[in-house]
C-alpha cells in the first residue's frame, strides 16, 4: 500500500570555496533538486521517473544517487526496527520521482542534491526517525556513485545549509561557519560540462610541500576572516593553488573571466568545485550583481561559448521538506 508523496527540496552548493579541497562549501538558493517519495510494499527503492535531465541519469536506483541515498536509508530504518532486510524479513519500499532543477556537470553539486533531497524525503515518508548525521552518511554513499569518492563538501552544505567546514571520511565531522552579514556570490556556469571523476583523476595523489603551505595559510585565513568579517583578509585568502592551476585548463575563458571579477571589485573568484561554474565572493548583493555582469561580458568576448549565472547569499538554508503545494 502506498502513502502520499513526501517532496523535499535540497540547494545547489559551491565546494572548495578557494583554498578549502574537499573541506569547504556553502549552500546557494535559486538552484537545486526536488525528490519526492512515497511508502511501497515492494521492497527497496524504485525511480519511477527522472525529469530535467535530458535522459542522461540512468533510471535503475542501484547506479542513481537518489536511490542509493534512498536505498541507504531503507537500511538504516530498517535497523533502527529491529528488521533483517538479509533475512527477507524487511518489507518497506519507496518510490521516488526526481526533477533536475540544476545542469549535470556544472560544479555546484548536482549529484549531491539528488542524493540528499532523496535522504530527506526518504526519511520523512518513513516517519522522520533518523539523525541529520545519519542522512549525511546516506546521501554520501549516494554521491559516490558519480565521481568514485566519497567526500562531503557538497552535501554537507545541500543538507545543513550555511557556510560548513567538512572533516574526515566515511560521515565526515561538519563545523559551521559564520557568514559576515551581506556576503554574496555570483555564480556563472560556461556552457561546457566538466566531470567530476576525470577531473579530480588530474591531480593525482601528491602536492609540492611549498604548495601545501601555501594552501594551509590561505584556508586558515578564510576561516579567521569569516569569524572576524574581514573582507580584505577572506579576499586575501581565496587563492587555490593545488586544484585550480590544473582544472581551469578545462574551463575555456577562466583567466578572462577571473581578472573581470576581481577588477569588478569582487573579494576572490575561483572555480566551484571541479568546475567549469565560476564564483566570485562578494560583498553584498549590489556588488555580486555588477561581478556576475563583468564575468558573463568576459566569457563572451574570450570565447563563443554560451553561459547562465545567477546571485545568491553566501549560505543559504539547507534540504528541506516542502509543505504541499510549496515551490522550492
Amino acid at each position: 500500500m502506498t502513502t502520499p508523496w513526501i517532496r523535499a527540496f535540497a540547494p545547489a552548493s559551491v565546494s572548495n570555496v578557494g583554498p578549502g579541497f574537499d573541506t569547504f562549501g556553502f549552500a546557494v538558493e535559486g538552484m537545486g533538486d526536488l525528490v519526492a517519495a512515497r511508502t511501497s510494499s515492494i521492497p527497496g527503492a524504485r525511480l519511477l521517473e527522472i525529469t530535467g535531465d535530458d535522459g542522461s541519469l540512468p533510471r535503475e536506483a542501484a547506479k542513481n544517487t537518489a536511490g542509493i541515498a534512498a536505498s541507504q536509508v531503507l537500511d538504516r530504518i530498517a535497523a533502527l526496527d529491529g528488521r533483517d532486510k538479509a533475512n527477507g524479513e524487511d518489507g518497506v519500499g519507496v518510490e521516488l520521482r526526481l526533477e533536475k532543477g540544476m545542469p549535470l556537470a556544472s560544479g555546484l553539486g548536482s549529484s549531491a542534491a539528488s542524493a540528499v533531497a532523496a535522504a530527506v524525503a526518504v526519511n520523512a515518508a518513513l516517519g522522520g526517525h533518523l539523525s541529520q548525521e545519519t542522512l549525511l552518511h546516506c546521501a554520501i554513499e549516494g554521491e559516490r556513485i558519480a565521481c568514485g569518492a566519497a567526500h562531503g563538501d557538497n552535501a554537507a552544505p545541500s543538507l545543513y545549509g550555511g557556510f560548513v567546514l567538512v572533516r574526515g571520511k566515511g560521515t565526515p565531522r561538519i563545523d559551521p561557519l559564520p557568514v559576515p552579514e551581506g556576503l554574496s556570490c555570483a555564480i556563472l556556469r560556461p556552457h561546457v560540462a566538466v566531470q567530476t571523476g576525470a577531473a579530480r583523476a588530474l591531480l593525482g595523489d601528491h602536492i609540492p610541500l611549498a604548495n601545501a603551505i601555501t594552501q594551509w595559510g590561505h584556508a586558515a585565513a578564510l576561516v579567521a576572516g569569516l569569524f572576524s568579517g574581514d573582507y580584505e583578509l577572506i579576499s586575501s585568502a581565496i587563492h587555490d593553488v593545488v586544484a585550480e592551476p590544473v582544472r581551469r585548463e578545462w574551463v575555456p575563458g577562466f583567466e578572462a573571466i577571473q581578472r573581470a571579477a576581481l577588477e569588478s571589485g569582487a573579494l576572490g573568484c575561483s572555480l566551484s568545485g571541479s568546475g567549469p561554474s565560476l564564483f566570485g565572493l562578494c560583498r553584498s548583493q549590489e556588488e555580486a550583481q555588477n561581478t556576475l555582469a563583468a564575468m558573463q561580458q568576459a566569457l563572451g568576448s574570450a570565447t563563443d561559448l554560451r553561459g547562465d549565472g545567477f546571485v545568491s547569499v553566501v549560505g543559504a538554508q539547507g534540504a528541506r521538506v516542502l509543505a504541499a503545494g510549496e515551490k522550492p
